[in-house]
């Protein structure tokens, strides 16, 4: 695991942006012969991709590269007009309006910008993502907040405002919440983009393990 995380570490210091793909469980991510638009323009043209369980993905590019546009295509933001894609076992090519909840209900999402509520404390930032994706058991809920809390070491933050986190704090919080429903696959768009480097190396290093801890060995490691 260390050789693996030194080694991606020193290629990602050379990029200013990338997305990273973490395939917890069986799903896939695949694209054939895949065209990604942004609005009426092609972003990606004959994008030909595939992920399998266990694979932790870096995707490195320049600004303007398409990299989010991508992103939203997986998540179902952006209709993919163009070839083929399947994620989670959507068919994004045939993926109806009415399938996009369900779709990502089986990702978890991790945003370099935390988008958290400042307004509401760690506990009630997790329990409005619950309530909204249908969890109604306040028993259920308080144990799993007090479950992703402790995966990312923060279960004493329950009662912290947001705000008062530090950064990576905050980055932490973040992939809690994108771990609420068990999710198949973890996105995360420029998960470090705003922390310092230590920070950034501590957040790498807690979504490797908790990769490693889903899939019990990471199978691969794929740079892009």
């Amino acid at each position: 695991m260390n050789h693996i995380f030194t080694l991606v570490n020193q290629i990602l210091s050379n990029f200013t942006t990338q997305l990273f793909f973490v395939m917890i469980n069986d799903s896939v991510i695949e694209f054939k012969a895949a065209t990604i638009f942004q609005g009426d323009v092609p972003v990606i043209t004959n994008l030909n991709l595939a992920l399998n369980k266990g694979e932790f993905v870096y995707l490195l590019g320049k600004t303007g590269s398409g990299k989010s546009s991508l992103l939203k295509t997986i998540y179902g933001d952006i209709e993919l007009k163009q070839g083929a894609g399947e994620v989670a076992g959507f068919k994004l090519h045939n993926l109806k309006r009415k399938e996009i909840p369900f779709l990502r209900r089986k990702l978890g999402i991790v945003f370099q910008d935390f988008q958290l509520l400042s307004d509401r404390n760690v506990f009630e930032n997790l329990r409005f993502v619950m309530k909204a994706t249908g969890w109604t058991d306040e028993v259920k809920i308080k144990a799993r907040v007090k479950d992703v809390l402790s995966k990312v070491g923060l279960e004493s933050k329950e009662s912290v405002m947001s705000f008062q986190l530090s950064g990576g704090e905050q980055q932490r919080i973040s992939i809690a919440r994108a771990l609420i429903n068990e999710p198949e696959i973890i996105l995360a768009d420029e998960p470090t983009g705003n922390l310092d480097p230590e920070t950034s190396e501590e957040i790498m290093k807690l979504l490797l393990d908790l990769m490693c801890e889903n899939t019990k060995i990471a199978d691969s490691v794929a740079l892009k």
